[in-house]
């Protein structure tokens, strides 16, 4: 094997766990069992509001989000699995790995009967009280309630065992049932509704598929490792650090959520609910961008774990590589974005809408980017063990961020939200990537010509929202994005990585 192959594949024990072969198939993956379910939800949500109506609708919502977030009752022990494993994996100690599994998935089975009866306690006053169900719904919402309450010990292990082959970076097995799971949550109601419109048949067929995701997941567990099925072994010296993991997880799950939607609130509060939409539309748009850096770093968590444990330059290099990946195929599409904010906007809501907010549009498309950019820090910091590090980050971020939040929307309404939460992403990514140089070997985790690069990029950004008229935005992209292809493979990409690139496409 020639050593520009040999340095993408990775050396040393288990270094096929870190091929930059796999590691790129193994995101694509992820794009699909990402982008495929959301597809399929465009035309399934409109038969399904129509079919049950608004209000069985809006329960049937709540539904889904419970399942969705469901895995936040495993305290982040689904997440801690994956990390534990990838550095066995990478240290060559794969003979603790079974009984590390299932003193994790264990623990996240009391996680989830813990689950199921807090809802079942909660769901009376749910449904009578807090969620303000209609009377004729509340019967049908309760059995529904209970349903999902039953079905928490099934969706929490699989999170645990989808973590496990997220260590053995098995996303091919993974996706190939995250993509039929994620269509059958919309589809599956669908085969409902010619024979019922109550909710009780509706999300017991949610339930039936999850149960039966969460047989197909240990069926899988245990082809990749038949061990697992030779005895249930209880290791009480491996859930100390499970649980410290899990539960600096669980900080992040839950402070990372308010620091992207209190924007919001506070602008229905200090502005109006008309300024909220004018808002929340662009941000949903933009904030899809990240599915990307998503797809990639799903990968990358337990790569840093394993090279990490094996070949510290390793881990550096992989560093690297995903951030120049995603400057590289984000700043076309954020440039595209910020250009064309207002005309893009114009077309698909109308003059009005787009006066209103294609200036946030542009504003947050440069958080994103930056934003996604921050995605490798992060994500090597966890693989590393060091939840620690990022929960602490954003419990000192955020109630800075409401400060400079109150303020910039009070002063320049939606413009300052959007200011507000670009400010803070970039502020994010430079501590970040701070406390990531303290692991990394050599004296930056990123080259000085990717950094120049990046502030390049920036200025050609703040350009493009200063552009006016059709002909000089077509004429200015194309420029920019032909240089911009130029320099990246004549300056940015390293030798190796042109080699790599031409390797990738035969």
């Amino acid at each position: 094997m020639s050593e520009t192959a040999d340095n993408f594949k990775g050396s040393g024990h288990n270094g096929h766990l870190t091929s930059g072969r796999l590691l790129a198939k193994n995101t694509v993956w992820n794009l699909l069992g990402s982008g495929a379910p959301m597809i399929v939800a465009v035309f399934c949500i409109p038969i399904l509001i129509k079919g049950l109506g608004t209000d069985r609708f809006g329960v049937l919502t709540l539904a889904w989000a419970l399942i969705g977030y469901a895995s936040l009752f495993d305290l982040g022990l689904g997440r801690a699995l994956t990390q534990l494993v990838a550095r066995k994996l990478g240290a060559g100690e794969e003979r603790e790995i079974p009984s590390l599994a299932w003193t994790s998935l264990l623990l996240m089975l009391l996680l989830g009967l813990a689950g199921t009866a807090t809802v079942f306690l909660i769901s009376p006053w749910l449904v009578g009280r807090g969620l303000n169900v209609p009377a004729a719904l509340q019967g049908e919402t309760l059995q529904a309630f209970r349903l999902l309450g039953i079905s928490l010990p099934f969706v929490v292990t699989t999170a645990g065992l989808r973590g496990f082959l997220e260590a053995h970076q098995r996303f091919g097995l993974i996706n190939a049932l995250r993509i039929p799971m994620g269509v059958f949550t919309f589809v599956g109601p669908l085969v409902v509704l010619p024979f019922s419109k109550s909710l009780v048949p509706v999300v017991g067929m949610l339930v039936a598929g999850r149960i039966a995701a969460w047989g197909a997941h240990v069926l899988l567990c245990l082809r990749v490792l038949p061990e697992l099925g030779q005895s249930i072994a209880w290791q009480g010296s491996a859930a100390s650090p499970l649980l410290r993991f899990g539960g600096w997880m669980m900080v992040t799950n839950v402070v990372s959520p308010l620091l992207v939607t209190l924007d919001r609130f506070l602008i229905g509060a200090l502005v109006s609910v008309t300024a909220v939409a004018y808002y929340a539309t662009p941000f949903e748009v933009v904030i899809k961008f990240l599915l990307i850096p998503g797809a990639l770093m799903g990968v990358m968590f337990p790569a840093f774990s394993a090279s990490f444990a094996q070949d510290h330059e390793r881990t550096a290099t992989l560093f690297r590589r995903c951030a120049k990946s995603l400057f590289l195929v984000l700043f076309p599409v954020m440039l595209c974005t910020v250009a064309l904010a207002q005309d893009g906007l114009k077309v698909w809501l109308g003059a009005e809408f787009a006066q209103h907010s294609f200036r946030v549009l542009q504003i947050l498309a440069v958080g994103v980017f930056i934003n996604s950019l921050s995605y490798v820090p992060f994500t090597f910091l966890q693989g590393l063990g060091r939840p620690d590090l990022t929960a602490t980050l954003h419990l000192i971020e955020l109630p800075l961020y409401i400060g400079l939040l109150w303020w910039l929307i009070s002063t320049r309404g939606i413009e300052g939200a959007a200011i507000a939460w670009t400010t803070r992403v970039v502020i994010d990514a430079l501590l970040l990537y701070m406390l990531s140089k303290r692991f990394l070997p050599g004296k930056s985790p990123i080259r000085l010509r990717t950094a120049l690069a990046l502030a390049m990029a920036l200025l050609v950004l703040a350009l493009a929202a200063q552009l006016q008229g059709p002909v000089v935005k077509g004429a200015f992209l194309l420029g920019t994005i032909v240089c911009f292809v130029l320099v990246a493979w004549f300056r940015i990409l390293t030798p190796e990585e042109r080699t790599f690139a031409q390797l990738s496409h035969l």
